[in-house]
């Protein structure tokens, strides 16, 4: 029965990989830019996307492997785990923990960077003349490469023999599970400190992307459905070109037969038309492309489907809109909370011994993982609510160091070197994420699960406590557990471990991650409150400069005009224009007919 339910858990993982492997390839595969896609780059970014991901869907597995241990109805360990059992479980837990956040630090640390020179050293002419040998590029991408695999060994030493603070086990030493946390493995606790300065680092980036991608996630489902459709923009447009034309024929006309030329005001007025014309041909071309004129007949049935789904996405925005809002509200909970009751304060980075205030998730969780997989299945989505809150601050932000931008995110136009600095990126805020889940938006669940234990004041110690006629004696396992009953019951996840002994062996990581997640909900409820009063500037692909200013001031904002926009789109013909009249005319550019 035992072999059974672990097997399950670790089938339910592996299901789990498979849609992150799908949601790794989309996320590469969207936002590359096709006409400068290389291999190495796609395989690198895809396969750090996957591994990111991968560590932290790995906690619900911990969870339930932990759990399955335990009988939440009688407080007590099952038959079949004994000791060396549970040891056993918790080893292969920790292998492949340390196993994936090695492979993030490899892949963040020395294979990307390799990457990013090796791509940088590539040469297309002398490729083209056959000059480029690979082993000059290879050597070229080692050099730059070799400054960051001695900035990983710099970071493994330094974590190798700084002291871990002892001041908390002198204060707590009457509780095991602080004694335990506590490192005294050097290798262990290097790679606990290179970690934890990650974690750092991310969750600073994690503040600047994550927080006001959050906001703008909902918000933009909600508003996606355009104003003013792409056959009205096409229509309207042609109209506008040929006015524009035929003034500039009349403007022209007076100059013939006049030595002198154009007066200045008849001039200024040409070159106006010249410039406002080239906009027109713009504007006239991204509104062809996006009706899917010239286009596969596979791009255009795209179109048409993203059009028939706008209301989905409406429906979807007003669900992540909740969802992000309850997110809030339970972080927010949770640091109150640390902050009134943790068992060490700053001494520790604020581990929490158990929670005192009802949070929403962290209840929601410990109640849904009694019935193994739907707590896996409500983590995944809240990992990649979180992930693509990630993915859209950074193309809304951009990569940009202080003000200045110096690569841009966005789907289809994002260059290779943009690619590899953002996956970069979303590696430290990944580790970040990581941090959040466990211990702020859900700390109970991540430490024990829905684990209980039998707490009866006649129990001998050394045997099972049985509360099989006492159902009231049972509780809740928490750190802070002094039961003797708890101590043999309870075993916390590997997760909550490996990160209370960064918190509690380096709280100077753990006071500045749990610090910044104030800055975090800061600037989530900062952009959030201004993008509802604020129209954001949507449809870029579409719109130019004057339509944008058109949608900011609310000019095409009406509801009816929004299900207009997209019966349009679906049709592919502006309102009241005759299928024939308009497939007749809008392959010359020229304005359609319009029924009487």
């Amino acid at each position: 029965m035992a072999l059974i339910e672990t097997s399950l858990i670790w089938v339910a993982y592996a299901v789990c990989l498979g849609i992150i492997f799908l949601v790794s390839a989309v996320f590469v595969f969207v936002y590359q830019k096709p006409s400068e896609r290389a291999y190495s780059v796609t395989i690198v970014c895809w396969l750090t996307v996957l591994a990111l991901l991968a560590t932290v869907l790995l906690l619900p597995v911990d969870i339930a492997l932990v759990s399955s241990t335990t009988s939440r109805s009688l407080g007590r360990k099952k038959d079949w785990a004994t000791p060396d059992k549970v040891d056993e479980t918790l080893y292969i837990l920790k292998i492949v923990y340390y196993t994936l956040y090695s492979l993030d630090a490899v892949l963040c640390l020395i294979v990307v960077p390799f990457t990013y020179f090796w791509y940088e050293e590539y040469d297309e002419v002398a490729t083209m003349e056959r000059q480029q040998s690979v082993a000059g590029r290879l050597w070229g991408a080692l050099k730059y490469t070799f400054a960051f695999i001695f900035l990983a060994i710099i970071l493994f030493l330094v974590g190798f023999f700084v002291p871990v603070v002892k001041k908390t086990r002198n204060e707590h030493k009457d509780l095991d599970y602080f004694k335990d946390i506590l490192l005294e493995n050097h290798g262990e606790r290097a790679l606990t400190f290179a970690i934890g300065l990650l974690t750092m680092i991310g969750t600073i980036l994690y503040c600047l992307y994550t927080a006001p991608g959050l906001a703008l996630l909902p918000l933009a489902l909600i508003k996606s459905a355009p104003r003013i459709s792409a056959p009205q923009i096409m229509a309207s447009t042609s109209s506008q070109l040929e006015q524009n034309r035929e003034r500039q024929r009349q403007l022209e006309g007076r100059n013939e037969g006049r030595d002198e030329g154009l007066d200045a005001r008849d001039r200024r007025e040409l070159e106006a038309l010249i410039r406002e014309e080239r906009t027109l041909v713009r504007r006239e071309r991204l509104a062809a492309e996006n009706t899917g004129q010239g286009r596969n007949f596979l791009i255009r049935a795209w179109l048409k489907l993203e059009a028939v789904f706008r209301p989905i996405k409406l429906l979807g925005g007003l669900l992540i809109l909740l969802v992000s809002v309850i997110v809030f509200v339970s972080m927010l909970i949770t640091m109150v909370d640390k902050i009134k009751n943790s068992v060490c304060g700053a001494s520790c980075g604020y581990v929490l011994g158990k929670t005192n205030i009802l949070q929403p998730i962290n209840e929601l969780m410990i109640a849904t993982s009694r019935i193994f997989p739907i707590d896996y299945i409500f983590f995944l989505l809240l990992t990649l609510l979180f992930f693509s809150a990630t993915v859209v601050g950074l193309a809304s932000v951009g990569i940009r160091f202080l003000w200045i931008v110096l690569f841009r995110i966005r789907k289809g136009q994002t260059t290779p070197n943009a690619m590899l600095m953002g996956t970069v990126l979303l590696t430290l805020m990944t580790l970040a994420i990581n941090y959040a889940l466990a211990q702020i938006v859900a700390p109970q669940y991540a430490t024990f699960g829905p684990q209980t234990f039998c707490d009866l004041p006649s129990y001998t110690p050394g045997l099972q406590p049985d509360c099989s006629e006492h159902h009231n004696a049972i509780k809740a396992c928490t750190e802070t557990s002094d039961n003797p009953s708890a101590k043999m019951v309870c075993t916390p996840s590997v997760a909550s471990t490996i990160l209370n002994r960064i918190n509690a062996n380096y709280p100077y990581f753990g006071v500045v991650n749990f610090y910044a997640q104030f800055a975090f909900l800061g600037i989530f409820l900062i952009v959030f409150v201004v993008m509802l009063f604020r129209v954001p500037t949507l449809d870029e692909e579409i719109l130019d400069d004057d339509l944008r200013a058109e949608e900011e001031e609310g000019l095409l904002a009406s509801t009816s005009r929004r299900f207009g926009a997209t019966w349009q789109d679906i049709t592919g013909r502006p309102r009241g224009v005759k299928r024939a009249d308009y497939g007749a005319t809008n392959g010359e550019g020229a304005a359609a007919s319009t029924e009487e």
